[in-house]
């Protein structure tokens, strides 16, 4: 196998120029780029990552701890990241938390272990307190989904509060009264955030939040097609069903057909998210548009900037909510 002091023979120049190509220095002509990369490429040369990391201390790994590894969200957030962070010669290195407290510490300890250069992190479990102490320390931490205001600029969020009210306003809109919610665990911060923006909307029409017609899920599809169950055992009517994610809404809407519902002319549906199969179910799902793809992408810039010092990087922290009006809602005409 080639080695660096060969590259440096070939190419005319010295240990250092090498080292320096070899780690991305901006103090480097491009004069001497090419020599030593025609001079790699003659001799075959691949440099050692962990040589490399040694000389520039940097690992060009990123750390992802998420709650779940499963499910349409976390990988378009997932896929985000990874291309980004690719597209600059750097690699992500991904470890879940399973909402619990523990696991989520020991994910954040894997990771600074791992010797990763920054984390981005989409947990439930800690609190913010810790997170502001964990933003303290030697590695850099971006966190999405959430909003920590004595950390704000390394928060990547998204007004959940907002889009619960816009979902059900429109509802409303549509001249629904009787509104089934089906929300997310109330342990994590966005579910509690949707839920009282519905809560909102509903006070601004005069109605009344109805417990009966509450059903508290988990996120996953199977707590929506359980969640309609609940709510039709009640023996109370609703004309629409407000879900706060789009594969709850999914189940959801598996749960009303196999009562022989229709949707949406016995009950209506909205969920929350616009992940990629809300466009494919029957009927077209309407729901909020969560940009994950696009608040993934801008946390790996951040750290592109902040870390790897790139420039010309546009970092935007805060995003809106947008609705997305399809085919799972009628007019109520009763």
């Amino acid at each position: 196998m080639a080695t660096i002091y060969e590259v440096s023979a070939l190419a005319g120049v010295s240990l250092s120029s090498v080292s320096r190509v070899l780690n991305d220095h901006e103090h480097v002509s491009e004069k001497t780029k090419q020599k030593v990369m025609a001079a790699m490429n003659e001799l075959g040369y691949r440099p050692n990552s962990v040589a490399r990391s040694l000389a520039s201390n940097r690992s060009n790994s990123i750390g992802v701890l998420v709650s779940e590894l499963h499910g349409p969200f976390y990988g378009e957030m997932l896929s985000s990241i990874e291309m980004e962070l690719r597209k600059a010669g750097k690699h992500a290195v991904v470890t879940a938390g399973h909402s619990v407290e523990q696991s989520e510490k020991d994910g954040i300890n894997f990771l600074i272990d791992r010797n990763c250069d920054a984390i981005i992190i989409l947990i439930d479990s800690l609190s913010d307190e810790f997170l502001i102490e964990l933003s303290k320390g030697s590695t850099p931490v971006v966190i999405l989904n959430r909003l920590i205001p004595e950390i704000k600029d390394k928060c990547f969020y998204i007004d959940n509060e907002l889009g619960g009210y816009l979902a059900t306003k429109y509802i409303i809109e549509q001249g629904h009264k009787d509104l089934a919610y089906i929300s997310g665990p109330l342990f994590k911060q966005d579910a509690n955030e949707r839920l009282n923006g519905h809560k909102r909307a509903l006070n601004e029409a005069n109605l009344k939040f109805d417990e009966e017609l509450f059903y508290q899920g988990d996120f996953l599809t199977t707590s929506g097609r359980v969640g309609i169950d609940h709510l039709l055992k009640t023996n109370k009517p609703f004309t629409a069903a407000v879900c706060a994610n789009d594969e709850m809404a999914s189940g959801a809407m598996k749960g009303l057909r196999d009562h022989k519902m229709l949707i949406p002319q016995d009950c209506s549906v909205i969920g929350f998210d616009n992940v990629y199969f809300a466009n494919y179910l029957h009927p077209e799902l309407t729901t909020m548009n969560y940009p994950i793809n696009e608040m993934a992408k801008m946390s790996a810039q951040w750290i592109l900037k902040n870390v790897y010092k790139h420039t010309e990087v546009f970092v935007n922290n805060k995003f809106t909510p947008e609705l997305i009006v399809r085919e799972s809602i009628t007019k109520n005409k009763t």
